[in-house]
């Protein structure tokens, strides 16, 4: 080794320098100590850690578990939430929030189906009732307007009773005519109206014969011969459905019903 001071060389077991008697041990310089080692991978879990926007989500609509779609969307959302958590490895946080919401739409779910069915098998029946009950109001009350048109019709042209529904309807533009009163809507002169089918049958003079038109009648326009009678039933479209109770009614103005008969004549009038 050289000695550090005057450059001689020495033996390497020399402990002091030949030349000028120099201590060649002390002259070694000391050890760096090895420098860390840097990985260039960052530790597990650095940088900043965000809360999953879906944690919040499932949260809030499992706060809202009483709108049965919210609840169902904190199922859907939760479970989404709680897998992209899993596979952030620690960056995203929110575990706490996606179970609650979890924990809310599952309840949601269980608890408010079988509320909803409860609801539902009581308000059906009631709608049911309340609809059919509706239509059977509107079925007399249309065949009280045929009544009145009947009579209207009578005295108006002088032709008797009208001979059909379609002569008491407007279905023809301009003025009210004999062939065309304008005096019932055109969908109750079509038969059918609010769940009822509507028949209206007119009774000529004689039976089998075309009523013949007489000569007020003519020169009111009517081409077509009136009726001395007429019978009008009601019957619901689907029974236990648009309607319970058929009706009938004819030129008396007695309008009579039955529960589940077709009604006629004999049938006991509405309101006994």
């Amino acid at each position: 080794m050289f000695c550090a001071r005057c450059g001689v060389s020495n033996a390497e077991s020399g402990k002091f320098c030949v030349s000028c008697g120099a201590p060649l041990q002390a002259q070694q310089p000391p050890i760096a100590p090895a420098a860390p080692i840097v990985s260039a991978v960052p530790p597990l879990g650095a940088g900043p850690v965000k809360t999953d926007g879906k944690a919040i989500a499932s949260l809030i609509c499992g706060i809202c578990f009483l709108i049965f779609p919210a609840a169902v969307a904190a199922i859907i959302v939760g479970h989404l939430s709680l897998a992209e958590i899993g596979r952030s490895a620690g960056r995203l946080a929110g575990r706490g929030m996606a179970t609650a919401g979890l924990v809310l739409g599952y309840f949601g779910v269980v608890g408010l189906i079988p509320f909803v069915l409860i609801i539902a098998a009581i308000a059906i029946p009631n709608l049911l009732r309340a609809r059919m009950a509706a239509n059977e109001a509107s079925a007399v009350g249309s065949l009280r307007t045929i009544n009145t048109a009947a009579i209207t019709y009578s005295s108006e042209y002088g032709n008797g009773f009208p001979p059909s529904l379609i002569t008491m309807d407007g279905v023809e533009s301009g003025s009210a005519s004999c062939d065309h009163a304008q005096l019932i809507g055109v969908m109750l002169a079509s038969g059918q109206r609010s769940g009822y089918v509507f028949t209206y049958v007119a009774l000529p003079a004689v039976e089998g014969k075309q009523a013949p038109i007489s000569a007020q009648a003519a020169s009111n326009g009517c081409t077509v011969g009136g009726a001395i009678a007429y019978a009008v039933t009601a019957v619901p479209i689907t029974r236990g459905t648009t309607g319970q109770r058929s009706f009938f009614t004819d030129q008396t103005g007695v309008i009579r019903f039955e529960t589940s008969d077709t009604t006629t004549a004999d049938s006991p009038p509405l309101g006994e």
